[in-house]
């Protein structure tokens, strides 16, 4: 009767995705919550009520939530059952201080004060439940995967009243779950065992990762977000980080640091000797200063080794300008890319050129030095951008070529010409954007490629 009113007063609501979620959402507890609460005998009332509640909530959601989101969540329902305490109280809370307010303003910041408090603790727990690596799992928003995940949300909610009845079938069922987000889902054959070289799809931006050893890595750039750049630590086992490289402080380079400082125990972190956008520099600076992780610019032609990854750098080289500024970018930003750290990295009898988003101007600087280009894996340029120069392709010799970019781009990285280029000095050209994440093997000197999309 609720939302027949609702929808007769204001029947635009029937569009609005957030009224489907508050309809699914008492759907489900009225239809399942009680009787599942009723039949846990084993159980005590309250607690069996205060999971029946936000599961019966969470299963008549799961298809709507997929489709705005295309994923599942798996740390929801433990979410919803931690904050719900604190739903009540805020919700009463928040309605006193508005009341009090027209009486007395030292009485509503009071109630305000609490409403706050209640909140911040909602907060805090959303937060720590998004952290876990498996707190969500990919779900393609297409009719067809909706409809069997709907299909799979009734079956399970059929199921509950069965599994409630029995004690060891529910704790062996809440093992399961709280096993499943702490380790997040596994892809068949992903990451392959020989990896040397990972591109993670972190979307638009860059996220390598080069093998120094068993679970451990150099990282070279974070991508736009932590969650993304955590996922694909713990999807590779890497559990020590000797070196970060920020190849420049783009967001789509540094965004994702606290996804790597602070998770696992980090040596350094390297940064472009051109300390811009500055808010960016900055956030960099106060992270790594935060987790006592020592920060530097390494000089040009700085070599090092960590494990069995070793480095050489070749640039930034000289002064960077605003004069290799894409159409529509400022000056800053071209000068910005041209800042980007360039290193020919060698991992385990590979080498790879790794180019953060140098452009034209200062791929030609590096080329005029002379230095050797030569690798059998080129990361290309600013995600694969139009603005290239054919003589330092050429010079690299790569037999692959990794293009990070993010699917459906704006930029359309990577550009056509790019991928003809790469393609025409006879290179095999990979893309995040349609093969996931990248992984380049080698075994007996022969040179291999896997992605997510086709890991078996």
């Amino acid at each position: 009767m609720a939302v027949l009113l609702l929808v007769l007063v204001d029947p635009f609501l029937a569009r609005t995705i957030g009224f489907a979620l508050s309809v699914l959402a008492s759907a489900g507890i009225v239809w399942w919550a009680s009787a599942w609460a009723a039949v846990a005998t084993w159980c005590p009332r309250p607690l069996a009520e205060a999971i029946a509640v936000p599961l019966a909530a969470h299963l008549a959601t799961l298809p709507v939530v997929a489709a705005i989101s295309g994923a599942v969540s798996v740390s929801g329902l433990l979410a919803n059952a931690l904050a719900g305490p604190f739903v009540g109280p805020a919700t009463v809370l928040g309605f006193a201080a508005a009341g009090l307010s027209l009486v007395s303003p030292w009485l509503a910041g009071i109630a305000g004060w609490g409403a706050s408090w209640c909140a911040q603790l909602i907060i805090w727990v959303a937060h720590a439940g998004a952290a876990l690596p498996g707190a969500a799992w990919k779900w393609p928003a297409t009719p067809i995967a909706l409809g069997v995940l709907a299909l799979a949300a009734i079956v399970l909610g059929m199921s509950v009243r069965l599994l409630a009845q029995h004690r060891w079938l529910a704790v062996g069922a809440s093992v399961l779950l709280v096993a499943s987000m702490l380790t997040g889902p596994v892809r068949p054959g992903w990451p392959p065992r020989d990896w040397r070289i990972v591109a993670c799809d972190v979307g638009q931006g860059d996220g390598l990762f080069l093998r120094a050893g068993p679970r451990q890595a150099v990282v070279v750039d974070v991508g736009p977000d932590p969650a993304v750049i955590r996922r694909c630590l713990a999807e590779l086992r890497i559990r020590s980080v000797p070196v970060v490289v920020l190849t420049h402080f783009h967001a789509d380079h540094v965004g994702g640091l606290s996804g790597v400082v602070g998770r696992v125990p980090v040596g350094q972190v390297w940064v472009s000797p051109h300390a811009s956008p500055v808010a960016e520099a900055a956030e960099v600076r106060e992270l790594t200063l935060a987790a006592g992780v020592a920060l530097r610019s390494p000089a040009l032609g700085e070599t090092g080794r960590a494990g069995e990854v070793w480095w050489q750098v070749l640039g930034p080289v000289g002064a960077v300008s605003g004069e290799t500024a894409e159409v529509g970018e400022s000056a800053e930003s071209g000068a910005e890319n041209d800042a980007s750290l360039v290193l020919r990295v060698g991992v385990a009898g590979l080498t790879v050129l790794l180019t953060g988003d140098v452009e034209p101007a200062g791929q030609a600087r590096i080329l005029a030095t002379g230095v050797d280009l030569h690798a059998d894996v080129l990361k290309l340029p600013h995600h694969g951008s139009s603005r290239q120069d054919p003589r330092f392709f050429a010079a690299t010799g790569a037999r692959v070529a990794i293009a990070s970019a993010g699917k459906d781009n704006l930029y359309g990285h990577p550009a056509p010409s790019t991928v003809r280029l790469a393609t025409g000095l006879g290179m095999s050209v990979l893309r995040t954007d349609q093969q996931g994440s990248v992984a380049i093997t080698e075994r007996d000197g022969q040179l291999g490629a896997v992605t997510t999309i086709n890991a078996r």
